[in-house]
């Protein structure tokens, strides 16, 4: 059914973002907008905008219950990629081995505290901005799509940021006094690309509403059969 394949793709493409940005946390770029600000923020912050693009698009177009779901998934995902690190941290590389012990523990050991970051502070974001969108979808019923695809993200991006920078300067991983600018960096940086994403959820729901035939403010979700129904 063309429904679910695009629904796993879209899952597939969320958990992979989720699960990217914890590995890649601990390099720093920085980047002048325009002589305007100079951003200095985490690589790890470039593919979780993505993450909400896809659930604010699994809500519109599948319904709270599908994009929750994948949320859920990616906490499963984040937990499952924390122990495969920890299992290749504790097996001794060999003497020929590109990367040594010493490499990998410099990149990935912080990874564990990245994960318990990222996970709380995406487990409160991620739900939140999904109960958010639709508050503010059934607020408007319905229209105004760049309202509740922004505002959701805009508070959402907040939590989330505040919350990981609070546990890695709590775990000694960031210095306190970087807080308030890391802060102000990662949440600008936000909500620019939030709302440079907005033609593109735009985009996402006119291509599926034309696909499956779907009315204005209708959803997939209470529509799609099961496997075992198929």
């Amino acid at each position: 059914m063309a429904a679910y394949r695009i629904y796993f793709i879209l899952g597939a493409l969320f958990i992979c973002s989720l699960v990217v940005s914890n590995l890649i946390f601990q390099k720093f770029f920085y980047w002048d907008f325009f002589g305007l600000y100079r951003f200095e923020i985490s690589v790890g912050i470039l593919p979780y905008p993505i993450t909400f693009l896809i659930t604010d698009l699994l809500s519109e177009i599948y319904g709270k219950k599908k994009a929750n779901q994948v949320v859920t998934a990616g906490i499963f995902a984040s937990l499952f990629s924390l122990l495969i690190i920890y299992t290749s941290a504790a097996v001794p590389a060999t003497d020929w081995s590109p990367v040594n012990d010493a490499l990998f523990n410099t990149v990935f050991g912080a990874t564990a505290v990245a994960v318990l970051a990222s996970m709380l502070a995406y487990l409160f974001a991620q739900y939140i901005d999904i109960q958010l969108y639709h508050f503010w979808k059934r607020l408007t019923r319905g229209k105004h799509l760049w309202l509740r695809n922004n505002f959701s993200t805009f508070f959402s991006q907040f939590l989330d940021t505040i919350t990981v920078l609070l546990l890695l300067c709590s775990f000694g991983k960031i210095e306190w006094e970087r807080f308030s600018a890391l802060l102000l960096s990662g949440f600008l940086f936000k909500v620019l690309i939030a709302l440079c994403d907005t033609p593109f959820m735009y985009l996402g729901v006119y291509i599926f509403r034309k696909r499956f035939n779907l009315a204005p403010n209708q959803e997939l979700g209470s529509e799609i059969v099961t496997f075992q129904q198929e």
